[in-house]
């Protein structure tokens, strides 16, 4: 499997350009949220770059016109990079149309209008970001129904096909559908371009990286899980709570999960990634700030060890709040040694 140079341990500044809490878009939030010292604390952990989500809505309005103020914070986050020999992908998190979270939000799929202003927004990305030595493109966040997975490609395609006439070199990141999980990637087509990287994202077991998470359906709000557990308590608890939902790929072994559990998930990605000639990339993973420190360091370690064996690049989710910092003090206990298995 081709390597991700570069991009091989990273985290997330999701909460600054995208998802902003209280849906606060305001230039006081983007100068506040992330400062130069923050980039100095990722650069000191040792890891070589950041995954920046970006909504539209931060650079772009919905009539397609460009917000300079906007701009000026992904021109900040791309220089201070720089500047620590850091690498960044710009991920577009939410596009006009597409919410990746709110499954009303949908019409982007079936609207050549709003296609059209995705696609102008990233030849704009290029024309300003596709020389910078440091930045990757992320094309879109989560695509989440399967039915679409047809048109995404399509979509992918047309705006891949824009870009390289800019720029035939930048490395532009896709992934599937039902939010970038490994079953989407076998639904994703690679575009007739180089430079592409497969994307997807982990958080299993779902019961233990998501417990008492609100925004999980049927989820206890007191639910709490140990790690290691047993894939088959997992997936008993599973059932229980929500069916055969967030059921992939557990078996009803007693052993506790470990590493080799990641890797055998992993291991359909990875022959993907072969067979499409990429590299491999997961650009989201973590525990929620639910779940015990200690428990969630053992979580760190067991996918740490997969993605190591198996070279899969990667980013951890979150940065900075969003019920997964990194730096929030739930993780003070174990930060240190936390960080070493980003």
């Amino acid at each position: 499997m081709k390597e991700f140079t570069g991009f091989k341990r990273g985290v997330n500044l999701g909460g600054w350009l995208s998802q902003c809490e209280g849906n606060d878009y305001s230039e006081k939030h983007f100068a506040e949220f992330i400062t130069e010292k923050d980039f100095d604390t990722i650069a000191g952990w040792g890891l070589d770059h950041v995954r920046l989500p970006f909504d539209y809505n931060a650079v772009m309005t919905d009539d397609g016109e460009f917000l300079e103020a906007g701009f000026r914070f992904l021109d900040f986050a791309v220089r201070e990079c720089e500047k620590r020999g850091l690498n960044i992908i710009l991920d577009l998190h939410k596009t006009v149309g597409f919410v990746f979270d709110n499954l009303e939000v949908f019409d982007f799929f079936d609207n050549k209008h709003l296609q059209d202003l995705f696609v102008n927004l990233w030849i704009e990305m290029t024309r300003r970001y596709g020389n910078c030595k440091n930045v990757v493109f992320e094309l879109l966040n989560e695509v989440t129904d399967e039915k679409v997975a047809e048109k995404w490609n399509k979509i992918a395609a047309r705006t891949i096909g824009e870009i390289r006439k800019l720029n035939a070199d930048i490395r532009i990141i896709i992934g599937g559908i039902h939010k970038d999980s490994i079953y989407g990637l076998t639904l994703l087509e690679k575009p007739d371009f180089e430079n592409i990287v497969f994307t997807f994202h982990c958080y299993d077991p779902l019961l233990f990286t998501h417990q008492s998470a609100y925004w999980v359906e049927d989820m206890p709000s007191d639910y709490s899980l140990e790690y290691p557990v047993s894939e088959k308590k997992v997936l008993e608890e599973t059932k229980r709570l929500f069916g055969n939902m967030y059921t992939d790929g557990l078996s009803d072994s007693d052993a506790p999960i470990s590493s080799e559990f990641f890797e055998r998930m992993f291991k359909q990605a990875c022959e993907i990634a072969e067979k499409n000639g990429v590299p491999l990339y997961c650009g989201e993973y973590g525990v929620i700030d639910r779940a015990d420190a200690k428990y969630a360091l053992n979580w760190y370690k067991d996918i740490h060890a997969a993605f190591e064996k198996m070279g899969i690049a990667r980013a951890s989710w979150n940065y900075k709040q969003k019920d997964y910092g990194l730096i929030d003090s739930h993780y003070d206990e174990v930060r240190a040694e936390l960080v070493k298995l980003l």
